[in-house]
């Protein structure tokens, strides 16, 4: 799988400038990138064209090319770009073999491959850029497009009633995101059970054959295949050792896996890019699909990845109602530093990669960083509940 992009940097030219040019100038390269590949790699023309040249499918001996093609070809099989049948290449042909084999449809294999972050700390940079608040945003980027647009063609409008709430309605509007955790104060384990029970665990089963299983979860799946795992960072659960587990949602146990490089408040932190006020929460749950249980029905398909997505938002929410009706605070957020999550767990991100981190556990007393509740169901109304600074 290639994609070939030509991207141009812009850049002052007094020159230009004082020639009664536009004073910019622009510089244009050509990038390749390969899914299989963990970054992009600038060729040149006759590398480009070269490319265009050969076949995904079918393969060439090199003795049937010329040497001027022949060089072209060894320098590119350096780079992963070509795939030989040497043993000097058979990393990136293994690779390039697993990518094939798990039915990734291009589009979708390219961008999942080169979203990833490592190492970023978004937190930072967004206060850098004073970027951390509305009010920012708003100064930097102008007004946003308009909230709620009405559509100026509509004949008429038919007002709907207001109907009055029951306690799920109460439940809805206590539901927000959670940035002020109490790191200090530990989540029971049975409650803990009842979360991932709630939100991860298959509620039954539907056994085709001895090798062809489909559960039955809380929550909608594409295809009903449940792809998406859960892997926890558990750091105050009673009973509960702090470390990396798996969750196995048919035994409803967790499967110790080994410890990260460095503390797991630093990995939680890295992990989450830098948002402290997220990887306080006592319980952080990687939601991380397995591409290939997937794409095992939709082989090469241009919704596959697109359901996989929904399938994390539906877990999401399940996990932010369970947790709202527990008493606990919640959050999810995509903003997080895959690199990094793959290499603690030991994930190999064609085949089962992170989208996601959830978490849950108790609120803090007070309001250190600042979270969205307009309507003031968590921080005012509730007579037990934090309070604001």
């Amino acid at each position: 799988m290639l994609f070939l992009e030509p991207r141009e940097e812009v850049g002052f030219d007094l020159d230009s400038l004082l020639t009664g040019g536009d004073g910019l100038s622009r510089t244009r390269r050509w990038l390749a990138l390969a899914p299989h590949l963990d970054a992009e790699v600038e060729v040149d023309a006759p590398q480009r064209e070269f490319l265009g040249r050969l076949s995904p499918g079918e393969w060439r001996e090199t003795e049937s090319l010329d040497a001027g093609e022949a060089a072209l070809a060894a320098a590119l099989a350096d780079s992963g770009l070509v795939i030989a049948d040497g043993a000097p290449h058979a990393a990136h042909r293994e690779r390039d073999e697993a990518l094939r084999a798990a039915h990734w449809w291009p589009p979708a294999a390219m961008m999942h491959r080169f979203a990833r972050w490592e190492g970023l700390d978004s937190a930072a940079s967004m206060a850098a850029n004073d970027m951390a608040t509305a009010a920012d945003l708003r100064r930097k980027l102008g007004p946003p497009p308009p909230h709620a647009p009405a559509r100026e063609d509509a004949t008429e409008r038919v007002p709907l009633p207001r109907v009055g709430g029951n306690a799920f309605d109460a439940m809805l509007a206590r539901r927000t995101t959670c940035r002020n955790f109490d790191a200090a104060r530990p989540v029971p384990l049975e409650l803990c059970a009842h979360m991932l029970q709630r939100v991860f665990a298959a509620q039954a089963q539907v056994r085709i054959d001895e090798d062809t299983v489909f559960l039955k979860k809380h929550t909608p799946s594409g295809g009903g295949l449940h792809p998406t795992g859960a892997y926890l960072v558990v750091r105050n659960v009673e009973g509960v050792d702090p470390g990396l587990y798996h969750y196995h949602p048919v035994d409803h146990v967790l499967e110790r896996l080994p410890d990260p490089d460095e503390p797991l408040e630093a990995f939680a932190r890295r992990a989450l890019a830098g948002q402290h006020w997220f990887s306080d929460a006592p319980v952080l749950a990687v939601l991380a699909p397995r591409y290939a249980r997937s794409f095992w029905k939709y082989r090469r398909h241009a919704k596959a990845y697109r359901a996989l997505l929904l399938d994390g938002g539906h877990l999401s929410q399940t996990l932010y109602l369970s947790a709202t009706e527990l008493g606990l605070g919640a959050f999810v957020t995509s903003a997080i530093n895959e690199v990094d999550i793959e290499r603690a767990f030991g994930l190999d991100p064609l085949a089962e990669g992170p989208l996601a981190v959830c978490g849950f556990g108790w609120r803090a007393r007070r309001m250190d960083t600042s979270e969205f509740d307009p309507a003031e169901e968590v921080w005012l109304r509730a007579p037990d509940g934090p309070e604001r600074d």
